[in-house]
């Protein structure tokens, strides 16, 4: 398996606009096991992503998905940048097959 966190910044004021477009835009990618958007109650401006994928290769080929090109595309104007990214090896959980 293969996993991202990874922590977005919202332009101020924009949070909200930032969730409903990732929310909305997370539907219908082949082996995505897991995609959790979350806000951070100590910053109102950050999201924390959280992916799970069956296969670095299934992630890498669902950036070229004509839902996820449109939703990068509406969503760029919406982030002010990001502050970090780490990959990670899931092994199971909630949900989450064990490897």
């Amino acid at each position: 398996m293969f996993g991202l966190i990874g922590k977005m910044r919202a332009h101020p004021g924009k949070r909200e606009e930032l969730l409903a477009l990732l929310l909305d835009s997370t539907t219908g990618m082949p082996g995505c096991l897991s995609y959790v958007v979350a806000k951070d109650p100590a910053d109102r401006d950050a999201i924390w992503i959280t992916e799970v994928w069956n296969s670095r290769e299934n992630h890498k080929a669902s950036l070229q998905l004509p839902a996820v090109r449109s939703a990068i595309a509406a969503a760029m104007p919406l982030i002010a940048g990001f502050d970090s990214s780490i990959e990670t090896e899931p092994v199971g959980g909630v949900g989450i097959p064990s490897a």
